[in-house]
């Protein structure tokens, strides 16, 4: 019984993110809108600094503030 469960878990979530994913609005992002005036791309530096890199130093900042606030006591 247990077993059954849990096939019937896995095939529920797994119909859920795949209908998921074919509705997301990104599906459709080759097609151009009117109006669409998208700007120049990220080089592979710029996006790894955006999304990787300022995270990183946004959560070491606040990891250090909590560890020095928590010093102090």
């Amino acid at each position: 019984m247990v077993n059954l469960n849990k096939k019937r878990a896995a095939v529920v979530v797994a119909g859920v993110t795949l209908l998921t994913l074919m509705a997301s609005p990104a599906a459709q992002a080759l097609t151009r809108d009117d109006g669409d005036d998208p700007g120049p791309g990220l080089s592979v530096a710029e996006t790894l600094g955006l999304f990787v890199l300022t995270p990183l130093v946004l959560f070491a900042v606040i990891a250090g503030l909590v560890v020095l606030s928590d010093r102090k006591r």
